[in-house]
């Protein structure tokens, strides 16, 4: 066997000796910044770009603001909407009020206590008169303090009346008909 010898250096680490081999490294490119050049146009059309954007994008803002505003008058209208039902006024008009409305509540009153009726028929249980139900659903509750108050001021106006010259009027008749227009 041959003495041991210091064997020759056959390659280049470029772990060990800093050095690359074969292509440049990136610290070699770093040192040389040619290939920084290359990016100048970009830099130059960056401010062009952003001002492009926000005004395609202020454009897009106008145009969608007036589009959501059509659609939104349109919002609660279609085939399952109430105010499209034909039983309802358009959406200019008041509804009903008054003896109208008062008449088709007590009708829609009159119709359920006699479904009630019905139901209590068939159970065998013995009939409710359904004049009465609607009397006593019908009379307003009053409260005691609001009835004072309506009498105290149908007291002082007979007193204002009596001192013009004017015939009092019935106390307890005004006052049933402030409740009245009271409802």
């Amino acid at each position: 066997m041959p003495p041991a010898t210091a064997s020759a250096v056959t390659r280049i680490s470029p772990h060990c000796s800093g050095r690359t081999a074969g292509r440049r490294g990136a610290s070699d490119r770093r040192l040389k910044r040619r290939h920084m050049g290359q990016n100048v146009g970009m830099q130059e059309a960056f401010g062009v770009v952003i001002v492009a954007v926000v005004v395609l994008a202020a454009i897009a803002a106008v145009v969608s603001l007036a589009t959501s505003h059509r659609a939104l008058d349109d919002l609660g209208k279609g085939g399952l909407s109430l105010r499209d039902g034909a039983d309802l006024p358009p959406a200019g008009e008041r509804l009903p009020t008054g003896m109208s409305a008062s008449g088709a509540r007590e009708a829609e009153i009159r119709q359920m206590l006699e479904a009630r009726n019905a139901r209590r028929a068939r159970r065998g249980e013995a009939a409710v008169d359904v004049e009465a139900e609607l009397r006593a659903l019908s009379r307003p509750a009053v409260d005691p303090a609001l009835l004072g108050e309506i009498r105290d001021l149908v007291e002082a106006r007979n007193a204002r009346r009596v001192r013009q010259g004017k015939p009092p009027l019935d106390v307890e008749e005004e006052v049933r008909r402030r409740l009245e227009d009271l409802g």
